[in-house]
């Protein structure tokens, strides 16, 4: 009886311990990329030059009056999207690089899983509604500005939104559930959901799984959007007589197509497989270029395969005085 005391004293003394600890994380040390000063004074320096490009490219096509029809109603709502979720990790991360301090709130970290999953989800989405909005102008294009009219437009704006906020609730959620003890250290530039859960000391297996089959089914239902629409759109494509004709149909797609395979393949890589969490350092480069790189390219992909845009940015280049 006296022998059988013990073990439950030390099991108490445990668990209050363990309790202490959740209770006591207040911050998240976020590794980053583990390099010498001079390596970090680069990254900051790069991710600036980037950061400034993203802004400036995004705010040109956002700002420009003469973009009136449903794709470019489309195509700033997207450009918009690069900056929001480009902007919930770059200044912190530019921040990290500079100053060395890697540490993040606990609340701080919440915030940017939850903005970071609701733009990124919600641009699956736009880019799935960008190829359903493309079908139609090829297979349709008589009655394109009837189908896609202004009240629709919104409404496909609205609903990309709202699977946005029902993956960033579920993933910030259900993270955020999870013990994490003592001094947590987080093995990315930013908090992403795979590196927080692998830094919880708790299991993480239905975290994993829920990880899995919400992300996996977003990239399946959008991925299928688009393959079928593309379907539609190629043989409408193949059945156009002329040349020029084929020609111009499809050079209106092939911009889209570009986007969409960045895209779709970087989130792939990252949280639509099984062995995403087996591998932090490929992880942070891919990271690196869906958060950073991606949102940069965008509107050059889109003005060097478009007459329109690729005008609108000049115009805006001229107002600003940066070409004569």
């Amino acid at each position: 009886r006296l022998q059988s005391k013990p073990p439950h004293t030390y099991i108490y003394q445990t668990s209050t311990t363990n309790r202490q600890n959740q209770s006591s994380v207040r911050d998240f040390i976020l590794l980053g990329f583990p390099t010498p000063l001079e390596f970090q004074i680069l990254l900051f320096t790069l991710f600036l030059i980037v950061y400034i490009l993203v802004l400036s490219e995004n705010v040109i096509i956002i700002s420009d009056s003469k973009l009136h029809t449903p794709m470019y109603y489309f195509l700033k709502n997207l450009s918009f999207l690069d900056i929001c979720y480009s902007s919930v990790i770059t200044p912190k991360a530019m921040v990290s690089f500079a100053t060395g301090d890697m540490a993040i709130s606990y609340n701080g970290c919440a915030t940017q899983m939850f903005f970071f999953s609701l733009f990124g989800t919600t641009e699956a989405f736009f880019l799935a509604v960008m190829a359903y909005d493309r079908f139609i102008a090829v297979c349709s294009p008589l009655l394109y500005h009837t189908i896609m009219s202004k009240k629709r437009c919104m409404c496909l704006v609205c609903i990309s939104y709202f699977f946005g906020c029902v993956n960033c609730c579920t993933q910030t959620g259900f993270t955020f559930s999870l013990a994490f003890c003592g001094p947590t250290h987080v093995n990315h530039f930013f908090c992403d959901v795979p590196a927080v859960m692998k830094a919880s000391c708790s299991d993480t297996f239905v975290n994993e799984m829920v990880l899995l089959v919400v992300c996996g089914l977003i990239i399946v239902t959008t991925a299928i959007i688009v393959l079928v629409s593309y379907i539609y759109i190629v043989t409408t494509i193949l059945h156009i007589p002329s040349g020029k004709g084929r020609h111009k149909a499809f050079s209106t797609c092939t911009s889209h197509l570009m986007a969409v395979s960045l895209f779709f393949g970087t989130v792939f890589f990252m949280y639509a497989q099984p062995g995403a969490m087996s591998s932090p350092n490929q992880g942070k480069v891919v990271s690196v270029f869906y958060t950073v790189v991606i949102p940069m390219l965008n509107p050059i992909i889109y003005s060097l395969r478009n007459k329109e845009v690729k005008q609108a940015l000049i115009r805006q280049l001229k107002r600003k005085g940066f070409v004569c």
